[in-house]
Protein backbone atom coordinates (compact mmCIF):
# COMPACT_ATOMS: atom_id res chain seq x y z
CA UNK A 1 0.00 0.00 0.00
CA UNK A 2 2.97 2.13 -0.82
CA UNK A 3 1.04 4.50 -2.94
CA UNK A 4 -2.35 6.44 -2.34
CA UNK A 5 -3.43 4.63 -6.15
CA UNK A 6 -2.58 1.21 -5.00
CA UNK A 7 -4.26 2.15 -1.09
CA UNK A 8 -7.09 3.10 -2.58
CA UNK A 9 -7.79 0.07 -5.30
CA UNK A 10 -7.73 -1.84 -1.79
CA UNK A 11 -9.76 0.11 0.25
CA UNK A 12 -12.69 -0.11 -3.07
CA UNK A 13 -11.96 -4.30 -3.09
CA UNK A 14 -12.57 -4.25 0.67
CA UNK A 15 -16.00 -2.36 0.23
CA UNK A 16 -17.37 -4.52 -2.48
CA UNK A 17 -16.03 -7.90 -1.62
CA UNK A 18 -15.74 -7.80 2.42
CA UNK A 19 -17.96 -4.93 3.43
CA UNK A 20 -20.36 -6.17 0.80
CA UNK A 21 -21.42 -2.49 0.12
CA UNK A 22 -23.78 -2.06 -2.42
CA UNK A 23 -22.74 -1.24 -6.06
CA UNK A 24 -24.12 2.39 -5.73
CA UNK A 25 -21.91 2.72 -2.47
CA UNK A 26 -18.58 1.64 -3.74
CA UNK A 27 -19.31 3.70 -7.17
CA UNK A 28 -19.76 7.02 -5.23
CA UNK A 29 -16.50 6.25 -3.40
CA UNK A 30 -14.63 5.57 -6.32
CA UNK A 31 -15.49 8.83 -7.80
CA UNK A 32 -15.03 10.39 -4.70
CA UNK A 33 -11.57 8.82 -4.26
CA UNK A 34 -10.54 9.11 -7.60
CA UNK A 35 -11.23 12.79 -7.81
CA UNK A 36 -8.98 13.17 -4.78
CA UNK A 37 -6.45 11.43 -6.34
CA UNK A 38 -6.46 13.20 -9.17
CA UNK A 39 -6.41 16.82 -7.07
CA UNK A 40 -2.90 15.49 -5.15
CA UNK A 41 -1.33 13.81 -8.51
CA UNK A 42 -0.63 16.30 -10.74
CA UNK A 43 -0.56 15.03 -14.75
CA UNK A 44 2.68 13.99 -15.60
CA UNK A 45 3.60 13.83 -11.82
CA UNK A 46 4.26 9.95 -9.66
CA UNK A 47 1.78 8.60 -7.54
CA UNK A 48 1.83 10.70 -4.30
CA UNK A 49 3.10 8.49 -1.04
CA UNK A 50 0.29 7.48 1.17
CA UNK A 51 1.93 8.95 4.32
CA UNK A 52 3.07 12.31 2.64
CA UNK A 53 -0.88 12.85 2.51
CA UNK A 54 -1.77 15.41 6.06
CA UNK A 55 -4.94 17.53 6.96
CA UNK A 56 -3.19 20.08 5.19
CA UNK A 57 -3.58 18.29 2.05
CA UNK A 58 -7.19 17.18 2.94
CA UNK A 59 -7.93 21.21 3.83
CA UNK A 60 -6.85 22.09 0.52
CA UNK A 61 -8.90 20.18 -1.41
CA UNK A 62 -12.26 20.49 0.92
CA UNK A 63 -10.94 24.51 -0.51
CA UNK A 64 -10.79 23.61 -3.76
CA UNK A 65 -14.11 21.99 -3.96
CA UNK A 66 -15.50 25.37 -2.48
CA UNK A 67 -13.94 27.43 -4.67
CA UNK A 68 -15.12 25.00 -7.49
CA UNK A 69 -18.80 26.58 -6.32
CA UNK A 70 -19.96 22.59 -4.97
CA UNK A 71 -22.64 22.38 -2.35
CA UNK A 72 -21.86 21.79 1.14
CA UNK A 73 -23.55 18.57 1.08
CA UNK A 74 -21.40 17.17 -1.55
CA UNK A 75 -18.37 18.29 0.12
CA UNK A 76 -19.73 16.75 3.28
CA UNK A 77 -19.85 13.49 1.16
CA UNK A 78 -16.57 13.69 0.05
CA UNK A 79 -14.69 14.40 3.52
CA UNK A 80 -16.76 11.46 4.50
CA UNK A 81 -15.20 8.95 2.07
CA UNK A 82 -12.38 10.29 2.63
CA UNK A 83 -12.19 9.70 6.51
CA UNK A 84 -13.38 5.90 5.72
CA UNK A 85 -10.44 5.95 3.44
CA UNK A 86 -7.80 6.86 5.86
CA UNK A 87 -9.53 4.77 8.49
CA UNK A 88 -9.36 2.05 6.58
CA UNK A 89 -5.67 2.23 6.11
CA UNK A 90 -5.22 2.83 9.66
CA UNK A 91 -6.22 -0.33 10.36
CA UNK A 92 -4.55 -1.91 7.64
CA UNK A 93 -1.32 -0.40 9.73
CA UNK A 94 -0.63 1.49 6.62
CA UNK A 95 -0.80 4.86 8.52
CA UNK A 96 -0.62 5.93 12.39
CA UNK A 97 -3.47 8.12 12.52
CA UNK A 98 -6.19 9.54 10.18
CA UNK A 99 -5.37 12.87 8.90
CA UNK A 100 -9.37 13.70 7.45
CA UNK A 101 -10.25 13.82 11.15
CA UNK A 102 -8.79 16.73 11.45
CA UNK A 103 -10.43 18.48 9.07
CA UNK A 104 -13.75 20.57 10.11
CA UNK A 105 -17.04 19.24 8.34
CA UNK A 106 -19.23 21.47 6.66
CA UNK A 107 -22.25 22.67 8.79
CA UNK A 108 -25.39 21.32 7.31
CA UNK A 109 -28.56 22.09 7.47
CA UNK A 110 -31.01 19.70 9.55
CA UNK A 111 -32.92 18.84 6.71
CA UNK A 112 -36.91 17.33 8.41
CA UNK A 113 -38.33 15.48 5.53
CA UNK A 114 -42.16 15.91 4.50
CA UNK A 115 -44.23 13.66 5.72
CA UNK A 116 -47.81 12.79 4.16
CA UNK A 117 -50.45 12.54 6.88
CA UNK A 118 -52.67 9.40 7.47
CA UNK A 119 -55.85 10.62 5.22
CA UNK A 120 -53.68 11.49 2.32
CA UNK A 121 -51.95 8.03 2.33
CA UNK A 122 -55.32 6.24 2.79
CA UNK A 123 -57.16 8.26 0.40
CA UNK A 124 -54.13 7.50 -2.06
CA UNK A 125 -53.99 4.31 -1.85
CA UNK A 126 -57.90 3.29 -1.60
CA UNK A 127 -58.13 5.13 -4.98
CA UNK A 128 -55.63 2.71 -6.89
CA UNK A 129 -58.27 0.56 -8.10
CA UNK A 130 -58.26 -0.02 -11.99
CA UNK A 131 -61.25 1.43 -12.59
CA UNK A 132 -60.61 4.82 -10.30
CA UNK A 133 -57.32 4.78 -12.69
CA UNK A 134 -58.86 4.57 -15.73
CA UNK A 135 -61.08 7.47 -15.04
CA UNK A 136 -58.64 9.72 -13.50
CA UNK A 137 -56.20 9.19 -16.82
CA UNK A 138 -56.06 12.42 -19.27
CA UNK A 139 -58.12 11.32 -21.99
CA UNK A 140 -54.80 12.00 -24.52
CA UNK A 141 -53.26 9.20 -23.21
CA UNK A 142 -55.80 6.76 -23.60
CA UNK A 143 -56.11 4.76 -26.99
CA UNK A 144 -58.98 5.20 -28.85
CA UNK A 145 -59.90 1.81 -29.03
CA UNK A 146 -59.08 -0.40 -26.36
CA UNK A 147 -58.85 -4.51 -26.50
CA UNK A 148 -59.81 -6.90 -24.00
CA UNK A 149 -55.99 -7.66 -23.90
CA UNK A 150 -55.17 -4.14 -23.60
CA UNK A 151 -57.52 -3.79 -20.84
CA UNK A 152 -56.27 -6.36 -19.20
CA UNK A 153 -52.61 -5.48 -18.99
CA UNK A 154 -53.82 -2.48 -17.93
CA UNK A 155 -55.72 -3.66 -14.91
CA UNK A 156 -52.95 -6.21 -13.97
CA UNK A 157 -50.14 -3.45 -13.69
CA UNK A 158 -52.54 -1.40 -11.72
CA UNK A 159 -53.00 -4.50 -9.41
CA UNK A 160 -49.48 -4.85 -8.91
CA UNK A 161 -48.73 -1.41 -8.44
CA UNK A 162 -51.01 -0.69 -5.84
CA UNK A 163 -49.64 -4.16 -4.09
CA UNK A 164 -46.06 -1.82 -4.64
CA UNK A 165 -46.81 1.39 -3.00
CA UNK A 166 -48.87 -0.63 0.07
CA UNK A 167 -45.91 -2.56 0.91
CA UNK A 168 -43.81 0.23 0.83
CA UNK A 169 -46.40 2.11 2.83
CA UNK A 170 -46.98 -1.09 5.06
CA UNK A 171 -43.39 -2.10 5.85
CA UNK A 172 -41.24 0.88 5.27
CA UNK A 173 -38.55 -0.51 3.05
CA UNK A 174 -36.25 1.14 0.98
CA UNK A 175 -36.67 0.78 -3.06
CA UNK A 176 -33.77 -1.37 -3.01
CA UNK A 177 -35.33 -3.82 -0.41
CA UNK A 178 -38.68 -3.84 -2.34
CA UNK A 179 -37.00 -4.66 -5.37
CA UNK A 180 -34.93 -7.64 -3.91
CA UNK A 181 -38.15 -9.15 -2.35
CA UNK A 182 -38.42 -12.71 -3.61
CA UNK A 183 -41.59 -15.22 -3.26
CA UNK A 184 -39.53 -16.91 -0.66
CA UNK A 185 -39.14 -13.79 1.62
CA UNK A 186 -42.92 -13.64 2.62
CA UNK A 187 -44.09 -15.45 5.22
CA UNK A 188 -47.93 -15.19 4.14
CA UNK A 189 -49.07 -17.33 6.86
CA UNK A 190 -47.38 -14.65 9.58
CA UNK A 191 -47.60 -11.67 7.47
CA UNK A 192 -43.83 -11.44 7.70
CA UNK A 193 -41.54 -10.21 5.08
CA UNK A 194 -37.44 -11.30 5.06
CA UNK A 195 -35.51 -8.18 4.25
CA UNK A 196 -32.20 -7.19 3.50
CA UNK A 197 -31.10 -4.05 3.72
CA UNK A 198 -27.76 -2.46 3.67
CA UNK A 199 -24.42 -4.87 3.59
CA UNK A 200 -26.76 -7.97 3.48
CA UNK A 201 -28.17 -7.42 6.82
CA UNK A 202 -31.31 -9.49 7.48
CA UNK A 203 -33.94 -8.54 9.43
CA UNK A 204 -37.81 -9.14 9.68
CA UNK A 205 -40.43 -6.91 8.96
CA UNK A 206 -44.23 -7.55 9.71
CA UNK A 207 -46.69 -5.87 6.82
CA UNK A 208 -50.56 -5.21 8.27
CA UNK A 209 -54.23 -6.61 6.59
CA UNK A 210 -54.67 -4.16 3.65
CA UNK A 211 -50.82 -4.90 2.17
CA UNK A 212 -51.77 -8.72 2.66
CA UNK A 213 -55.12 -8.64 0.70
CA UNK A 214 -52.94 -6.20 -1.95
CA UNK A 215 -50.99 -9.40 -2.22
CA UNK A 216 -53.35 -11.66 -2.51
CA UNK A 217 -54.50 -10.07 -5.49
CA UNK A 218 -51.52 -9.57 -7.12
CA UNK A 219 -50.73 -13.02 -7.08
CA UNK A 220 -52.80 -13.92 -9.91
CA UNK A 221 -51.87 -10.78 -11.38
CA UNK A 222 -48.23 -11.82 -11.98
CA UNK A 223 -49.04 -15.16 -12.92
CA UNK A 224 -50.96 -13.71 -16.20
CA UNK A 225 -47.88 -11.03 -16.85
CA UNK A 226 -45.78 -13.97 -16.73
CA UNK A 227 -47.74 -15.89 -19.15
CA UNK A 228 -47.82 -12.53 -21.49
CA UNK A 229 -44.49 -12.68 -21.40
CA UNK A 230 -43.84 -16.78 -22.31
CA UNK A 231 -41.82 -16.74 -18.98
CA UNK A 232 -40.40 -20.18 -18.65
CA UNK A 233 -38.74 -21.54 -15.64
CA UNK A 234 -39.46 -19.90 -11.87
CA UNK A 235 -39.03 -16.48 -11.31
CA UNK A 236 -38.27 -15.57 -7.58
CA UNK A 237 -38.73 -11.88 -7.87
CA UNK A 238 -41.80 -11.08 -6.52
CA UNK A 239 -42.53 -7.98 -8.07
CA UNK A 240 -41.99 -8.31 -12.32
CA UNK A 241 -41.92 -5.77 -15.26
CA UNK A 242 -44.27 -6.71 -18.25
CA UNK A 243 -41.68 -8.82 -19.65
CA UNK A 244 -41.45 -10.94 -16.38
CA UNK A 245 -37.50 -9.56 -14.92
CA UNK A 246 -37.21 -8.01 -11.78
CA UNK A 247 -38.85 -4.34 -11.47
CA UNK A 248 -35.91 -1.79 -11.04
CA UNK A 249 -35.39 1.15 -8.92
CA UNK A 250 -36.26 3.72 -11.64
CA UNK A 251 -39.60 1.61 -12.62
CA UNK A 252 -40.61 1.91 -8.49
CA UNK A 253 -40.04 5.78 -8.93
CA UNK A 254 -41.58 6.10 -11.78
CA UNK A 255 -44.57 3.81 -10.32
CA UNK A 256 -45.02 5.97 -7.12
CA UNK A 257 -44.76 9.54 -9.16
CA UNK A 258 -47.26 8.69 -11.79
CA UNK A 259 -49.82 8.00 -9.13
CA UNK A 260 -49.22 10.68 -6.86
CA UNK A 261 -49.59 13.05 -9.80
CA UNK A 262 -53.14 11.14 -11.01
CA UNK A 263 -54.61 10.74 -8.19
CA UNK A 264 -53.97 13.26 -5.84
CA UNK A 265 -53.73 17.05 -6.02
CA UNK A 266 -51.06 17.98 -3.73
CA UNK A 267 -48.85 15.23 -2.78
CA UNK A 268 -45.45 15.26 -4.75
CA UNK A 269 -44.14 11.69 -3.54
CA UNK A 270 -40.99 9.89 -4.12
CA UNK A 271 -40.32 5.94 -2.72
CA UNK A 272 -38.86 7.24 0.01
CA UNK A 273 -41.85 9.28 1.05
CA UNK A 274 -43.61 5.99 2.20
CA UNK A 275 -40.97 4.77 4.30
CA UNK A 276 -41.00 8.29 5.93
CA UNK A 277 -44.39 7.99 6.08
CA UNK A 278 -44.28 4.47 7.83
CA UNK A 279 -41.97 5.81 10.23
CA UNK A 280 -43.10 9.02 11.43
CA UNK A 281 -47.10 7.45 11.68
CA UNK A 282 -45.47 4.84 13.62
CA UNK A 283 -43.95 7.24 16.25
CA UNK A 284 -47.46 9.30 16.38
CA UNK A 285 -49.51 6.21 17.92
CA UNK A 286 -46.98 5.67 19.97
CA UNK A 287 -44.14 3.31 18.88
CA UNK A 288 -41.11 2.83 20.60
CA UNK A 289 -38.31 4.41 19.03
CA UNK A 290 -36.23 2.02 19.37
CA UNK A 291 -38.43 -0.89 17.66
CA UNK A 292 -38.89 1.64 14.95
CA UNK A 293 -35.13 1.42 14.57
CA UNK A 294 -35.07 -2.30 14.07
CA UNK A 295 -38.28 -2.09 11.44
CA UNK A 296 -36.38 0.60 9.41
CA UNK A 297 -33.21 -1.30 9.58
CA UNK A 298 -30.93 1.72 10.64
CA UNK A 299 -27.38 1.31 12.13
CA UNK A 300 -27.66 4.20 14.30
CA UNK A 301 -30.70 5.43 16.38
CA UNK A 302 -29.49 9.00 15.76
CA UNK A 303 -30.75 8.32 12.07
CA UNK A 304 -34.36 7.36 13.47
CA UNK A 305 -34.94 9.62 15.99
CA UNK A 306 -34.86 12.77 12.95
CA UNK A 307 -38.69 11.41 12.77
CA UNK A 308 -38.90 13.08 16.55
CA UNK A 309 -38.15 16.15 14.98
CA UNK A 310 -40.75 15.53 11.97
CA UNK A 311 -43.70 14.51 14.25
CA UNK A 312 -43.02 17.63 16.77
CA UNK A 313 -42.89 20.29 13.47
CA UNK A 314 -46.28 18.94 12.65
CA UNK A 315 -47.82 18.99 16.10
CA UNK A 316 -46.51 22.50 16.29
CA UNK A 317 -48.27 23.04 12.78
CA UNK A 318 -51.39 21.52 14.06
CA UNK A 319 -51.52 23.77 17.37
CA UNK A 320 -50.58 26.92 15.33
CA UNK A 321 -53.48 26.67 12.76
CA UNK A 322 -55.92 25.70 15.84
CA UNK A 323 -55.17 27.19 19.02
CA UNK A 324 -56.76 30.48 19.21
CA UNK A 325 -54.06 31.92 20.77
CA UNK A 326 -51.52 30.54 18.98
Amino acid sequence: MGTIKDAIAKFLHYLQYVRNASPKTTVNYRIDLEQFLAYVTPPGEEPLALASVDHLVIREFVNHLYDRGLEKSSIARKLAALRSFFRFCVRENALKQNPARLVARPKLPKRVPHISTPEEMNNLLDRMTPEVIEQATPARKKPKRRSARAASVAADRAIRDRAILEILYASGLRVSELTGLDISSIDAAEQILHVYGKRRKERLVPYGGKARQALENYWPARQRILERAKRRGSMKAVFINRDGGRLSKRMILNIVRKYTRLLTTNMDLHPHSLRHAFASHLLADGADLRAIQELLGHASLSTTQRYTHATIDKLMEIYDKAHPHA
